[in-house]
């Protein structure tokens, strides 16, 4: 079975966003209000743009976890231009993050590992893993030149 390190992020994350909209997850009412942090100057332009950051999140715990809001405030955060100087680093929002987690939660992919943050949960693990075995078949099948062992 092939695991998330395995395939490309850009094709797990497209794929999994679509499960995730399928699956019920709700963006809410602020979405097309905010920006992704203080480093963004406009929000963002696509309009999907919550289950995106919500696969994303997944995806991210999967292979950082046990990880807290902070470290994924962190790791979505990036460059503010502070005049001619350098840009400084400021964190993402920890809202959209945290209530992205929660919509996790509740979907039973991500669980809390006492204090040390979140983790995938099980039933999260075995649906990414099965994902990325999907998507390594549809790979090969598509450059049979290749080998690909999974």
């Amino acid at each position: 079975m092939a695991k998330v390190y395995d395939v490309p992020a850009d094709v797990l994350v497209e794929r999994l966003t679509e499960i995730l909209r399928k699956e019920g997850v709700e963006a809410p009412a602020w979405v097309p209000f905010v920006k992704t942090g203080a480093h963004a100057d406009k929000p963002p332009q696509n309009r999907d743009w919550w289950h995106v950051r919500c696969a994303s999140i997944l995806r991210k715990v999967y292979l950082h976890g046990p990880i807290g809001i902070n470290g994924l405030r962190s790791e979505y955060g990036g460059g503010k231009p502070s005049g001619y100087g350098a840009a400084h680093h400021r964190y993402a929002g920890g809202a959209i993050i945290r209530n992205a987690v929660h919509e996790l939660e509740k979907l039973g992919y991500v669980q809390k590992s006492g204090r040390h943050g979140r983790v995938v949960s099980k039933t999260g693990m075995k649906k990414l893993d099965v994902l990325a075995t999907e998507i390594l078949h549809e790979m090969s099948k598509q450059a049979p030149h290749l080998k690909i062992y999974a």
